[in-house]
């Protein structure tokens, strides 16, 4: 079988969407974030195929069949590995490389670098040219200077239509891959046009300060106000962070989340390098995974206005998920961080400083909401604050120090009695462990005999076995955590032989990049690759923690060590004792 690199394989898998496949074999409707169906590979009445956007993969609750974007053209055309990944390409117009050879993919990935970068000098040439006053008019009138505009490469994209594409032509840039770059469109007459027009422009950098997209901001009223690169060979929006390739140069190890290009500029000019965005779309786990990297701490500093706010309620728990503590500081009068900045002219950056230092923790921002919604001065007020508190903020915080710590912000602040307020807590704490307890379980437990089939020693050694699935599942979710699972769990401690090399194969892709159900499908069997699918899709709602890992491995351990009846027949009565005190031990945990 010719090798196809890892990199061109995830390539393909951004490009190609599940989302957008799997309509052309069966109809798929909307069930909360993911998709569902009828099973295009076995009969049925209710549908039990299930597509998870999430993670770009598919599983099927009744026949056990899953995996990601190449596995279902596997399935649904009946191809192999190879040609599965042919068909893909050809509808995502790319070129496989096989024999372990990536030279049209990194050929391409090297034109594109140079075709950004050649635009972003076009766009400031532009800027600087009587073609572009009106951007760098609005970008006095923003109080930019010179010097900041040629730090961020700020430029304007002219509005001909055309600009771009004849001085890239004339370049030498073929219109492929003017067209893979995405700074070019084809019109129904199959003629090249500008992916921007009459629009200040913002690009882009990885981390090796490369240009790598670009954003456009329209001068008008016009709609869509912004427009950003799509997904390229060298871009993806998912993990694109505007202003990292300055910010992780900085000594802190805290990071400013802001909103908006202009808002970070403005922080920037103002002291704070930083300051970063997530370029206009919801924080992604991908994006939160970057900034631990270079950060203990992220202080999210986005829009007061309710858009803001519930930006800010769905990037918290991303970022806490990932072990960043996080503040979060609201801007005095609705105002945003470059409205702020402007106002107070001199005294901004030293008065952001402050606000900044006085930044309130995640929770103490989640109750200042709640609180901002009832009059406390009223016995109904303090009533409905506390329960909502006590339930939707305190019950979910896991350290009881921290729960003190809220409980007596609360009391002071309602003159209820401390004490009180954390037995309602401790009893909402309790239901919440329990919920999320029978939640696993039915999870984990309430699988179909397809699927457990897949493994055929689940039935034998189901105990070890959904501890393996467990470890599993945290893996391919937190692969950054390979390097210590691998030291605290090696594969070879695994009870099941399926898990086990379901488990070492993950590993082993994590070594050289990142592990993804299409460079997986080229390893394992489709057998192999829909219980890991079937693994995922079980814990899609109660996915395993780090809590659990220390859980589960004990199970694997305690199950290996009493692995087999020859064990059983041979033990002493004192092993067996210390057998059964181990499992009671295990069942008060």
């Amino acid at each position: 079988m010719p090798k196809i690199p890892s990199e061109f394989i995830r390539e393909l898998e951004e490009r190609c969407r599940l989302e957008d496949i799997v309509p052309a074999y069966l109809t798929l409707k909307r069930r909360g974030k993911n998709l569902v169906g009828l099973c295009p590979f076995h009969s049925e009445k209710s549908p039990s195929f299930n597509v998870y956007p999430g993670n770009n993969s598919y599983y099927c609750f009744g026949c056990g069949k899953g995996g990601g974007v190449i596995n279902f053209v596997m399935e649904a055309e009946r191809l192999d590995f190879v040609e599965a990944v042919r068909w893909l390409a050809q509808r995502a117009g790319l070129q496989v490389p096989e024999n372990g050879q990536d030279d049209t993919m990194a050929k391409l990935r090297v034109r594109i670098l140079e075709i950004n970068r050649e635009a972003g000098r076009f766009f400031y040439q532009t800027l600087m040219s009587p073609e572009g006053r009106a951007g760098l008019d609005y970008f006095r009138a923003r109080g930019l200077d010179s010097r900041t505009i040629r730090h961020f490469g700020l430029g304007y994209a002219p509005d001909s239509g055309f600009g771009l594409v004849n001085h890239l032509r004339q370049k030498g840039y073929t219109k492929e891959e003017l067209t893979q770059s995405d700074m070019a469109r084809v019109s129904q007459k199959g003629n090249l046009y500008d992916r921007y027009r009459s629009r200040v422009m913002f690009p882009i950098f990885d981390l090796r300060g490369n240009v790598t997209a670009f954003g456009g901001r329209v001068l008008t009223d016009e709609k869509p106000k912004y427009i950003n690169t799509a997904d390229t060979p060298v871009y993806h929006k998912s993990s694109g962070l505007f202003a990292m390739n300055f910010a992780k140069n900085t000594d802190s190890r805290q990071l400013i989340l802001a909103e908006g290009y202009m808002d970070v500029i403005a922080l920037h000019r103002a002291g704070f390098q930083n300051a970063i965005a997530s370029l206009g779309t919801s924080l992604t786990e991908e994006q939160a995974r970057i900034l631990k990297r270079y950060a203990d701490e992220v202080v999210i500093c986005y829009d007061a206005d309710g858009a803001g706010q519930k930006a800010a309620e769905r990037a918290i728990p991303i970022l806490k998920d990932t072990g960043l503590r996080v503040r979060v500081v609201t801007v005095p009068g609705g105002k945003d961080p470059d409205e702020f900045m402007r106002n107070y002219g001199e005294e901004g950056p030293a008065r952001f400083r402050q606000l900044v230092e006085q930044s309130g923790t995640d929770v103490e921002y989640r109750l200042d909401r709640l609180r901002a919604q009832y009059d406390i001065s009223t016995e109904d007020g303090r009533l409905r604050y506390l329960s909502e508190a006590a339930e939707q903020v305190l019950s979910k915080l896991h350290s009881p120090m921290e729960q003190d710590i809220y409980a007596g912000k609360l009391a002071g602040e309602t003159g209820v009695d401390r004490q009180r307020i954390l037995e309602t807590v401790d009893r909402l704490s309790k239901r919440e462990r329990r919920q999320e307890e029978k939640k696993q379980i039915r999870a984990q437990m309430d699988l179909p005999q397809a699927a457990v089939s897949r493994n055929p020693d689940f039935q034998k050694r189901t105990r070890a076995a959904l501890a393996e699935e467990g470890i599993i599942d945290f893996l391919f979710r937190h692969q950054d955590k390979a390097e210590v699972l691998q030291k605290l769990v090696p594969p070879e401690k695994f009870v099941t032989a399926l898990n086990r090399r379901v488990y070492a194969a993950i590993l082993g892709k994590t070594i050289h990049g990142a592990a993804t159900l299409g460079n997986l499908a080229g390893e394992l069997t489709r057998e192999e690759i829909g219980e890991l699918s079937g693994m995922l899709a079980r814990r899609e709602d109660a996915p395993a923690t780090s809590a659990d890992v220390e859980k589960y491995r004990k199970i694997i351990l305690e199950e290996g060590q009493y692995a087999g009846s020859d064990w059983a027949k041979n033990a002493s009565d004192g092993d067996m004792r210390e057998f059964v005190e181990a499992m009671k031990k295990n069942k008060q945990k």
